[in-house]
């Protein structure tokens, strides 16, 4: 009761903000609603006394949320979701059921090739694009791929790997809006609009996947 609470709250604030996204940087109210509508599926997790490691992840999740929303506050949204990744890593491997032996099953590791290429081809691509910022983005994505490989440790299929696929595809998007698309181009703003609801269905289905591991 008190975590699908907290995805309808949540979910409400992720629609209130989604007017904003266009913009990119947002005034501190907008900020606060970005982040309140991850903050609350932490306060969900941490209620329904879901593992450590989520209510760790989608807080950061909620700080990085606030810092990306407002001028300069790239490399500490950056941080605070690299972090996160981090402990999304173990709390997939350490799950019921995950083994290495799950990766070696055809459909998985498809999967994980298909993964790897796509990180190998955005990391080519924003080596020189990401200039000064090229090694806090480098390690990002390996963080990101290191949690997608996670994910496939579980049998298939799994909601865990849906929040995972939805959170990376977000985050190849953005590279590809941050930098990779001149700053004046339409398509930037498009972009913007869509890695939001990906994003935020990615935090609410990693909620769901632990909170309700039977359903609701």
């Amino acid at each position: 009761m008190i975590a699908s609470a907290a995805l309808v709250a949540g979910g409400v604030l992720a629609l209130l903000y989604w007017p904003f996204t266009p913009q990119g940087a947002a005034g501190p109210g907008a900020a606060a609603i970005k982040a309140g509508s991850v903050a609350v599926l932490a306060a969900g997790a941490l209620a329904v006394q879901a593992p450590a490691l989520l209510v760790g992840a989608l807080a950061l999740g909620a700080i990085g949320d606030f810092a990306l929303a407002r001028p300069r506050g790239f490399l500490p949204g950056l941080v605070a979701f690299l972090l996160g990744h981090l402990a999304y890593v173990p709390l997939l491997a350490m799950q019921e059921g995950a083994r290495g032996a799950n990766l070696l099953a055809p459909a998985s590791a498809v999967a994980a090739l298909g993964l790897l290429v796509a990180i190998m081809v955005m990391a080519r691509r924003l080596w020189a694009a990401a200039g000064d910022l090229r090694r806090p983005v480098m390690a990002y994505l390996l963080v990101i791929a290191l949690m997608g490989l996670s994910s496939l440790l579980l049998p298939l299929p799994h909601p865990a790997q849906g929040a995972a696929l939805l959170f990376i595809l977000s985050d190849l998007l953005l590279s590809v809006e941050m930098f990779l698309l001149p700053a004046a181009h339409p398509a930037r703003a498009r972009l913007r609009v869509l890695v939001w609801p990906l994003y935020w269905l990615a935090q609410a289905l990693f909620l769901w996947s632990f909170a309700f591991p039977t359903g609701p």
